[in-house]
């Protein structure tokens, strides 16, 4: 099966006071529900529990999954993982596949009653339930203090290197992106969707998948605000420097001062403003 697209076209007529409308094609970003589902070895065969259903832009599922189920606390090595497939038949009438099934190695210790809890998202709110720092505790430890450092420089050209790199975005204008870069500013991956968790998700998945976490050396930048959920997804993940283009929030700001990250926000240009972690940028 062909990749779906992240984006389709659409007729639209535009309207301006004191001119005459005018009708062309739109380019807009797509947003489908992906259902991600457990799958646990039992006498041979392998029985399905659905866990999460998020909108999100079609592309990478397979790391969506992997990354939801990483971040989420669910799994922590990538071993536990036979295999990630699409299951079921594609939409009528449309090139893609709704739902993922994470096969479980046998003997793989899940908690069920964590799974008890309703994970729908959507595309603007990310998981449901996440109301306090006091839900992190359960999985999370502080990042241990290092000497890692950034110069204020490499931050200053993360915007035009992020924008470069958003290519869906480009077209659209209606994508949320996650991007990672090493401590230079070079872009190690980078991911789009119409959900900023499930872009967040993609990344770390493709990371988590090859081997590759925690990101301990890393820098992420995210479009738009910093949110808690957004927070607690790079403190799993062990990122220590996370940069946003709008405002943190404030229990983003609680959780980055608990958990050792160094948050900055409104990343714009030559200025950002430092909210947690401050020791970690070289004022120099």
């Amino acid at each position: 099966m062909k990749p779906a697209p992240a984006y389709s076209e659409t007729a639209v007529r535009r309207v301006a006071a004191g001119e005459e409308h005018v009708d062309f094609e739109d380019v807009l970003a797509i947003e489908e529900p992906l259902e991600i589902r457990l799958g646990f070895p039992v006498e041979g065969k392998i029985e399905h529990r659905a866990i999460s259903v998020t909108m999100r832009t079609p592309g990478d599922d397979l790391s969506l999954a992997a990354g939801f189920l990483y971040t989420e606390g669910i799994l922590n090595h990538r071993d536990q993982i036979v295999r990630i497939r699409h299951c079921g038949i594609p939409a009528k009438g449309k090139n893609l596949q709704n739902t993922i099934v994470v096969e479980l190695a046998d003997g793989v210790d899940v908690d069920l009653e964590r799974l008890t809890r309703n994970f729908y998202t959507t595309s603007s709110c990310g998981v449901c339930g996440k109301s306090s720092i006091e839900a992190l505790h359960a999985g999370v430890t502080k990042l241990a203090d290092d000497d890692l450092v950034v110069r204020p420089d490499v931050i200053h050209s993360l915007p035009a290197t992020a924008l470069t790199a958003q290519a869906t975005f480009e077209k659209t204008g209606g994508l949320h992106a996650s991007i990672i870069f090493d401590l230079e500013g070079r872009v190690d991956t980078i991911a789009e969707d119409v959900g900023r968790h499930n872009a967040l998700d993609k990344v770390i998945g493709r990371k988590f998948m090859a081997g590759k976490t925690p990101l301990s050396d890393k820098i992420l930048m995210v479009s738009g605000r910093a949110s808690f959920e957004l927070l607690q997804k790079a403190v799993m993940a062990g990122i220590p420097v996370v940069c946003a283009v709008g405002a943190p929030s404030s229990l983003a700001i609680e959780a980055a001062r608990e958990f050792g990250v160094t948050l900055l926000g409104f990343v714009r240009g030559q200025r950002f403003n430092v909210y947690a972690g401050k020791e970690r940028i070289v004022y120099r």
